[in-house]
């Protein structure tokens, strides 16, 4: 679960982000939310391809898969996220306004388990997961033994994949 804290972190952030304008709420033209689906897409394919060749680079493409995505999703939502500091905005916005999306989406998939607690737990897995994956990006181009590097490569291509299946979902 996303830890409380860092929910009302990534809510004070958006605020300012707007107030400063690191991300606009604007109509996005299409051809943009296409860019970032498709660059979603082709990172998870290069992580998939990278695997028995690069943990490193599996790591790094797995986390932009997720980047990408998110991004896709803040502009169908009418967000553009800035130059600056792009990653930390998209980490916040997607906490602060992809969220209970995703969690409501998550609900129409449970809807025979009627599981409301079930599908706000994923939902919440799935968003900490993008905060993982870009600490650990941080971390393996800089401080992780290659051991630790193919493990994580592993645990980050599984997450990637199913963290843009979900928002793949929630752009339809």
């Amino acid at each position: 679960m996303l830890d409380e804290n860092r929910i009302k972190e990534a809510e004070g952030n958006v605020r300012r982000y707007l107030e400063e304008g690191l991300l606009k709420k604007e109509k996005v033209p299409p051809i943009i939310q296409n860019t970032f689906l498709h660059n979603a897409q082709e990172s998870s394919s290069v992580a998939e391809y990278l695997v028995p060749k690069s943990d490193f680079w599996v790591i790094i493409a797995s986390y932009y898969s997720m980047f990408y995505a998110t991004n896709a999703v803040l502009c169908k939502l009418g967000y553009k996220v800035g130059d600056k500091i792009s990653h930390k905005v998209t980490a916040d916005a997607l906490i602060v306004m992809v969220r209970n999306k995703l969690k409501k989406s998550l609900l129409e998939d449970f809807e025979e388990a009627q599981d409301e607690a079930l599908a706000g737990i994923k939902a919440e897995e799935i968003i900490k997961s993008f905060d993982w994956e870009r600490d650990k990006r941080g971390r393996v181009q800089y401080d992780m033994t290659e051991v630790v590097k193919k493990c994580r490569a592993e645990i980050s291509l599984g997450g990637a994949s199913t963290f843009l299946f979900e928002m793949e979902k929630l752009l339809v």
